[in-house]
């Protein structure tokens, strides 16, 4: 049991991340996780996160890193194409999960896909920085130390319009409601990395105080729904050179 009140954060691996893509396990987990998003909401927090931070210019190109197997983004473009039509979505991450049936819902909808198997900070530090892209990561920040986050975070801000990241939310309720989901029929994996992510999730300002930036930047950050936190970066002024 923790002692402190506050649960300190603390990160450890996850099973999901080591096991092979295609191990029996990891599938049933994925499942599991998109089960999860669902009740917990967390495409509509982020679809409505992006659509505030587009001030109504419009949204050209999402970028979702540690995208998975690319559905979280899916049902995101699902609320967001009637109002912003025609937008690019790269999906990046290590593993190359991303199905052609995804791709081809992300066409039906008007929207093009493209996915990159890459290591996320590979990937951000040999791109070409696009200011106009609105970055999403949804329960992938807290895979990584304070060190490792703002390294990531200052990436980030180099290419972004907009940073949309939906967390675990780190405190003694979660935590319990973490420890219950074989009651709602997840694996001994989902169960295992639950405990691991609140543990690892956020509170209060965290992410904020490891923005580096702090000109020409509109942070928020603040409990979402009953479980996650939400943290937003928004560039004040699009056009605004970097330093």
């Amino acid at each position: 049991m923790e002692s402190n009140l506050k649960l300190n954060r603390r990160v450890e691996p996850e099973l999901l991340d080591e096991l092979p893509p295609d191990d029996s396990r990891a599938r049933r987990s994925r499942q599991d996780l998109r089960r999860l998003n669902s009740l917990m909401g967390h495409a509509e927090i982020v679809a409505r996160a992006l659509a505030r931070a587009s001030g109504g210019t419009g949204i050209k190109r999402i970028v979702e890193i540690g995208a998975g197997d690319g559905r979280f983004s899916l049902s995101v473009a699902r609320r967001l194409a009637p109002r912003f039509p025609g937008v690019n979505i790269m999906l990046v991450d290590r593993q190359h999960i991303v199905s052609e049936e995804t791709q081809r819902r992300f066409r039906e909808m008007g929207w093009s896909c493209e996915a990159a198997q890459a290591d996320v900070f590979d990937w951000l530090s040999r791109s070409c920085p696009q200011a106009g892209d609105f970055i999403v990561a949804n329960l992938f920040l807290h895979h990584f130390s304070e060190v490792r986050l703002r390294k990531l975070l200052s990436l980030v801000a180099e290419r972004a319009r907009c940073l949309a990241a939906c967390e675990p939310r780190r405190s003694r309720p979660v935590l319990a409601a973490s420890r219950s989901l074989g009651l709602i029929g997840c694996n001994a994996v989902t169960r295992h990395d639950a405990v691991i992510s609140v543990r690892a999730g956020f509170r209060g300002k965290e992410l904020s105080n490891l923005w580096t930036l702090d000109g020409g930047w509109l942070l928020e950050e603040r409990e979402a729904g009953l479980f996650s936190h939400l943290f937003t970066a928004r560039r004040v002024d699009p056009e605004r050179p970097r330093s």
